[in-house]
């Protein structure tokens, strides 16, 4: 990649055809460059997960359409791969990891978190609300927690 700081356009042209397999764009070199070294990385490093891929193609479509309102990003995008949200249930902590295709709990794959709930429970709930992530903010660890339990006698008392 440090050799890509010397090149001349042309030679970031070559470049381009070379790693793309297409045509160059009509870019400034500065641009080629970038993108060069981009698609590089990604093939060392990787892509975009799968979920990613399919945000930025929904968001994509979104767009296109002239009437409708700013696009929605679904609770499981909102919540960070890595975070790992807890939950006490009958005496038990449950921790369920985010992850690019879903969530983890006990070593079992999940694509939603209201399968989560699901088979912690037994019976049908909503993910987030179980696991105290309200709308627009995500709440995790003993805030996920608490946040659960208070929701949970609010909704006793009722």
């Amino acid at each position: 990649m440090a050799g890509l700081a010397v090149m001349s356009p042309a030679q970031l042209r070559a470049e381009w055809r070379r790693v793309y397999r297409a045509s160059p764009p009509r870019l400034t070199p500065d641009l080629l460059l970038r993108g060069i070294a981009f698609r590089l990385q990604e093939r060392c490093l990787g892509g975009l997960s799968s979920a990613s891929g399919s945000l930025l193609d929904r968001s994509s479509r979104e767009l296109d359409q002239p009437n409708k309102a700013e696009p929605r990003i679904g609770q499981q995008q909102r919540l960070k791969p890595g975070t790992r949200l807890v939950r006490s249930w009958n005496g038990k902590t449950y921790s369920v990891l985010v992850t690019d295709d879903g969530f983890l709990l006990d070593g079992k794959e999940f694509s939603s978190l209201s399968q989560v709930a699901a088979s912690i429970t037994g019976a049908h709930w909503s993910g987030p609300r179980f696991f105290g992530v309200r709308a627009g903010r995500a709440t995790t660890g003993a805030a996920a927690s608490s946040a659960a339990r208070r929701a949970a006698s609010r909704a006793s008392v009722s």
